[in-house]
């Protein structure tokens, strides 16, 4: 049985040391990076942020209104005319569908989103990558062998684990590690549920505008069907037209219209309620249900892909946690949305029991005829706000899929400096402007685009539960007997919707499937030849020891500046350091190797982000740095990345001097780490040793932090390695495909590498050179 706890071998190695008297500010842990450069450092632990107050809980609450329930709010449009789609034959089948829009929004949105997925949350964060990163840190599912000890180190990577039923949850976790398949296939359902999320932006905007705009038709018996398709088309358009301008200047109008479009479908259910027919309150008795099904027999089934369109943007509610708090979703859930959807269905139902005619219009047609056009501007700004949640949903969930490598190189504009999760990706935006019209002109109807809506909600809908399963088993600890009532009672619903989406498959539900496997195609091809070049990496590294060998060869010369020669490995140096070094026989006085590593967590603390260590001997001047960053985490272009390395890199030549044993620069590289841990004993040194110590250190940080600021004042030089791929002879034919043509196809297309980093190009020198894999 394992523990909650992981020891690392560098923690063993501190307990052998307690019986040893040594100061405080001088035991210091090895670690992962300690192993190859033979130096010891100094640590420290950050606590997580505290939770806020309710005022501003109730504020972000309110915010949420206008961000989250966009999508969810705006399906009274159009779900009862995607579900009677050729009339309603029997007038029981209107309790009938009402109960099911009704148990299906208390089952799924309110009692498996709100009370429990919510809680799988990663420090905040939502979504299939957020339930993914925490699989990843529990077991070591990750494909790319790049984790390190101090990883667990960073305040947010930390798991707080119940500690009953362990033994379950370990043979889970046992299982998942050690089966290849099961790691691949957790990959593939990641990237699955990322391109239905995708799928849904492209969809969204689509289904929400036409519903809207085809309200006119109500007013005007001349407005045709092209002419609405038309006008939808202008609003898409100029909608991906003002993206890059962010969501921020609009984002607080964003609430008061939803909260506006809420109480009117609400209040106008109300009024339809009482006026029409009250006795659909009966709908509550779940019998309706089974005569509907009675009744209708396969049709009833068919008709559950229109039901489920009642819970369209639900994912939005976990998705967007990051940007509220569970608290404030569950309040704004509960207090306002839930109410307002339960009442404006009641009221639809209540008018279309004695209106059967007028089901393919029933929202607009429902309306009290003063209100018609204040609605109609409410409803079309409340689908463009829909529209708005989802695109830049989709944005968000494309920077998490980056930062893992499981996308293409795309650039990630940051529109606001208020609200780190606003982000902007032009050529994305481009794609779902294109593919939003395309649908919109092709499909005409929200008929058609709603049985496509259906395949991509429940698609990912079903995925969540699969990977909340396993957060409940390994991470939670939850009894057996709950997980299996939540697999038997949410997994038989989701199930049962799924099955009926899939039968509309040739009537549009190809269209999300054909999306997911354009973009699944992309992201496999990238992701694949992303871990073969890191194995490569990985296998052709160079050791601390051949770096001190050619750096100190006299063919070589050292030349004032700092250079940043960046990398994707984070356990070594990369073999195109000595490919460099082999054709340029000059080095600059300091040079800092820099891995750009994302950690299977939304966030890393600036103050935790940078982590060095030093080459042997120090007076080479070599570091190596891996700079951490969460999947949500974009780099702030007000501060100059290089600045704030350096800044960084000072800081840690100050606490490693103060925490190193007091050796001269000239033998340091001649006594073991062990040796020197039994030097240090702080009890039998007399007060004059230690101010010498103090003046020997402070010379050393001083003459360290001088050569530091001279290299950077002769010029920083950031060096990039310009990788060419191809498959190495007598490779198969299909990996042949894959890399010389697939990843050649995305990489000549898409972004450079030092276009997403932003590095100057005057002080940017690229280093090719061929990897055959």
């Amino acid at each position: 049985m394992s523990s909650d706890v992981v020891n690392s071998p560098d923690e063993t190695h501190d307990q052998g040391l307690k019986s040893k008297k040594l100061s405080c500010g001088e035991l210091r842990r090895m670690d992962s990076l300690d192993m190859e450069t033979g130096t010891v450092h100094g640590q420290s632990h950050h606590s997580s942020r505290g939770t806020k107050n309710w005022s501003v809980i109730l504020h972000l609450a309110f915010q949420s209104i206008g961000i989250v329930y966009g999508d969810i709010g705006t399906s009274p449009l159009y779900v009862y005319a995607s579900t009677f789609t050729d009339g309603v034959k029997h007038n029981d089948d209107i309790l009938g569908v009402l109960s099911l829009i009704f148990y299906t929004l208390t089952l799924i949105p309110l009692f498996k989103y709100v009370l429990i997925v919510l809680k799988a949350n990663d420090n905040g964060g939502g979504g299939t990558f957020a339930l993914y990163s925490l699989i990843c840190r529990y077991a070591k599912v990750g494909l790319i062998p790049s984790q390190q000890a101090e990883d667990r180190e960073v305040s947010n990577f930390r798991l707080e684990l119940p500690s009953k039923r362990l033994q379950m949850a370990s043979k889970l976790k046992s299982k998942l590690e050690k089966s290849n398949f099961a790691k691949l296939f957790l990959l593939f359902a990641t990237m699955l549920g990322t391109s239905m999320v995708i799928g849904d932006g492209v969809l969204t905007p689509c289904i929400s505008v036409l519903s809207a705009v085809g309200g006119i038709k109500v007013a005007l018996d001349s407005m045709t069907q092209d002419m609405i398709v038309w006008i939808s088309v202008v609003i898409l358009v100029c909608l991906f037209m003002v993206q890059r301008f962010g969501t921020d200047k609009v984002g607080y109008s964003f609430a008061p219209i939803i909260c506006v479009w809420f109480a009117l479908i609400s209040g106008i259910g109300v009024y339809n309620f009482i006026k029409f027919d009250p006795t659909v309150v009966k709908a509550i008795n779940p019998k309706y249900i089974i005569d509907y099904f009675r009744r209708n027999k396969k049709q009833a089934w068919i008709s559950l892909g229109g039901v489920v369109l009642s819970i369209t943007g639900t994912e939005a509610l976990f998705a967007d946690v990051g940007h509220f708090t569970v608290q404030s979703i569950q309040i704004s859930m509960c207090t306002i949305t839930y109410p307002a959807l339960v009442l404006a269905y009641t009221g639809q139902a209540s008018f279309l029991r004695k209106h059967h005619e007028d089901v393919g219009d029933i929202f607009f047609k429902s309306i009290p005829h003063g209100l018609y056009w204040p609605m109609f501007v409410v409803a079309v700004s409340a689908s463009i706000i829909a529209s708005q949640a989802m695109i830049s949903g989709t944005f968000s969930i494309i920077q998490q899929s980056l930062s893992l490598g499981c996308f293409p190189r795309v650039k990630i504009v940051h529109t606001s400096t208020k609200y780190e999760g606003q982000v902007y990706i032009p050529e994305v935006n481009y794609l779902l402007m294109l593919a939003c019209v395309g649908v919109t002109v092709g499909f005409k109807t929200t008929t058609k685009i709603g049985n496509a809506y259906g395949i991509a909600v429940v698609f990912v809908m079903t995925l969540t539960s699969s990977f909340l399963v396993l957060v409940m088993i390994m991470i939670w600890k939850t009894h057996i007997l709950l997980v299996i009532s939540y697999v038997v009672v949410i997994g038989s619903i989701e199930l049962l919707y799924l099955s009926s989406v899939l039968y509309k498959f040739d009537q549009g539900g190809y269209l999300p499937l054909a999306f997911a496997l354009v973009l699944m195609t992309i992201m496999y091809i990238w992701n694949d030849v992303y871990r073969r070049k890191y194995y490569y990496d990985l296998d052709h590294k160079i050791s601390p020891e051949m770096v001190k060998e050619l750096v100190a060869s006299t063919n070589f010369s050292r030349i004032p500046g700092l250079a940043i020669f960046y990398s994707e490995l984070v356990h070594g140096i990369p073999p195109i350091f000595k490919h460099y070094m082999e054709n340029v026989p000059a080095l600059h006085s300091v040079l800092v190797f820099v891995s750009i590593k994302s950690l299977p967590i939304s966030k890393v603390p600036m103050e935790e982000r940078f982590l060095f260590r030093r080459v042997n001997p120090d007076n080479l001047y070599v570091f190596r740095c891996v700079v951490r960053y969460g999947y949500t985490d974009v780099r702030s272009e007000e501060e100059p990345f290089e600045r704030l390395l350096v800044e960084r890199l000072k800081e840690f030549i100050r606490e490693d001097m103060m925490m190193t044993p007091t050796l001269t620069h000239s033998n340091e590289d001649m006594v073991s780490g062990e040796l020197q841990n039994e030097l240090i004993n702080g009890e039998n040194e007399n007060e004059e040793s230690k101010r010498i110590d103090e003046e020997r250190r402070q010379e050393d940080v001083d003459k360290d932090i001088e050569a530091i600021d001279r290299a950077t004042q002769a010029g920083v030089v950031h060096l990039i390695g310009e990788i060419e791929v191809m498959a190495k002879k007598g490779s198969k034919l299909g990996k042949k495909v894959l890399i010389n043509v697939g990843y050649n196809i995305l990489k000549k297309n898409l972004r450079q590498k030092e276009k997403t980093f932003d590095i100057p190009h005057k002080r940017m020198l690229k280093i090719g050179m061929i990897y055959e894999l």
